[in-house]
């Protein structure tokens, strides 16, 4: 067996990898990279019930990788570049040998997959440490499920300025329900609920953006979520709106949250 980890900023994912198949995908708090890995790494056999001596070797990767030394807990450790792991990981999950992979994190990557290799093509500052900030300081909520199930029951036509409210005329390519200008219209009757939808869409409509110009740069038609953002729900609803609106291919697929630890593990196998 292989371990594939992904060690982030502030959460530490973990897979088992054997037989092409993911094990037991679990994630901890990154508080320290070390003792995060370790101890995701103690987690994973407790509740796998397996022995140490029945893993090869550890495949990490992400922003405390350079933490870990060649060896973890008597392990050896291979390290894996993390946009080769966030694109390996993504087309693995979503069974497509070619696409745009987007890792929404704390910030957001985009990586292009097609038959030159592996492209880190850019990002965005956009992510889940926006839609915390935002919250919090909008809000006062910093966790990210409250502020998810508070949206369910918000109205964007509150908040968010739609193209049908700045013109009668019919824009070819644009639907009158598409998003003029996020937070444009803010009306003194918004409720908590419409702000919170509205962080969502701000961020999520965002992504769903950048990508889409990705994918025409580099003649890609499938776009791939993963991190730990598709566990939202909206995720997959504001993305899959905007994204087949304009032809393309869009998925979240099984464990997108844990794909760039699947990616590592694969790097390695």
């Amino acid at each position: 067996m292989i371990i594939g980890i992904d060690i982030g900023g502030t959460t530490t994912n973990l897979v088992g990898y054997a037989e092409q198949r993911i094990i037991r995908p679990l994630h901890v708090k990154a508080d320290d990279p070390i003792a995060s890995a370790a101890g995701a790494l103690g987690k994973f056999l407790t509740e796998a019930k397996e022995e140490l001596n029945s893993i090869h070797h550890l495949a990490v990767t992400g922003v405390g990788a350079g933490r870990i030394g060649t060896t973890l807990l008597g392990l050896p450790v291979h390290h894996v570049e993390e946009f080769e792991a966030i694109g390996r990981g993504g087309t693995f999950l979503a069974e497509t040998p070619h696409g745009i992979v987007v890792s929404m994190g704390t910030g957001t990557a985009i990586v292009v997959v097609n038959e030159d290799g592996i492209l880190h093509w850019g990002g965005t500052g956009i992510g889940g440490g926006t839609i915390v900030g935002l919250s919090k300081q909008l809000l006062s909520i910093s966790d990210v499920q409250l502020l998810s199930q508070k949206a369910r029951n918000g109205q964007l036509d509150r908040v968010d300025l739609s193209v049908g409210d700045i013109t009668s005329r019919e824009i070819p390519e644009l639907s009158p329900t598409l998003t003029a200008s996020n937070f444009g219209k803010s009306a003194d009757d918004a409720t908590e609920e419409d702000v919170a939808l509205a962080v969502l869409n701000l961020v999520f409509q965002t992504i769903g953006v950048v990508a889409r110009g990705a994918a025409i740069a580099t003649n890609q038609t499938v776009i791939i979520a993963t991190g730990r953002l598709t566990t939202i729900p909206q995720a997959e609803t504001i993305l899959t709106s905007l994204l087949t609106r304009f032809g393309l291919t869009f998925q979240i697929p099984p464990h997108a949250a844990f794909a760039t630890a699947v990616g590592a593990a694969l790097s390695t196998a």
